[in-house]
């Protein structure tokens, strides 16, 4: 007897061509849904001005940086260890980036109230900004979905920009690692600052 003849035997062939035709085509549609995110500005382009509330409440825009260095960084959460870390090392190297003639702005998509503690509690002076709409992470090319397929939880990647007075992008950083990252793009500029 053969068992396709059988409705059982139908069932499992269907099944079983349809899940092969579904993985042969996963690397299409990864590489459609890859294509459908935000590109990240490149070194050379001009950075995209944008407006969000500071740790105080106030707006700030990248425009009102214009003539200084920008260190724009993006992380995933307030209060989390890497995010700390990260934070805590352009808190000690602060001095050094003012006297540089640049300013450190974090960007994340909690809310200005967490940014608030966040820096309440370590001592932040620099400036935490708040993109709950994650309109400016998307448009630096730094939106992570770090949940599940089903359930998507957004984050900002952690991702940084080294933007010169002039408002084009000098270096850009993908994937950080949160301890050495203050001294690297310490480096970075004072290297920047000499070509210029």
């Amino acid at each position: 007897m053969n068992i396709f003849r059988t409705t059982k035997g139908r069932v499992i062939l269907s099944v079983a061509l349809g899940l092969a035709m579904l993985v042969l085509a996963m690397p299409a549609l990864h590489a459609a849904l890859a294509d459908d995110a935000a590109p990240m500005p490149a070194v050379g382009s001009q950075a995209p001005d944008f407006k969000l509330n500071s740790q105080e409440g106030t707006p700030v825009s990248l425009h009102d940086y214009k003539g200084k260095w920008v260190i724009l960084y993006f992380y995933p959460k307030d209060m989390t260890s890497g995010c700390t870390i990260e934070a805590h090392g352009f808190q000690r190297d602060l001095e050094q980036y003012n006297t540089k003639n640049a300013v450190i702005l974090g960007v994340s998509v909690d809310s200005v109230d967490s940014h608030k503690e966040f820096c309440a509690k370590d001592s932040l002076t620099f400036k935490l900004l708040s993109d709950t709409s994650k309109e400016v992470v998307t448009k630096y090319g730094s939106l992570w979905n770090y949940g599940k397929p089903d359930s998507p939880s957004m984050a900002a990647a952690r991702n940084t920009f080294l933007i010169d007075p002039k408002g084009v992008i000098v270096k850009v950083y993908t994937k950080v690692n949160p301890t050495p990252h203050s001294e690297q793009v310490l480096a970075d500029l004072t290297a920047a600052q000499g070509m210029k």
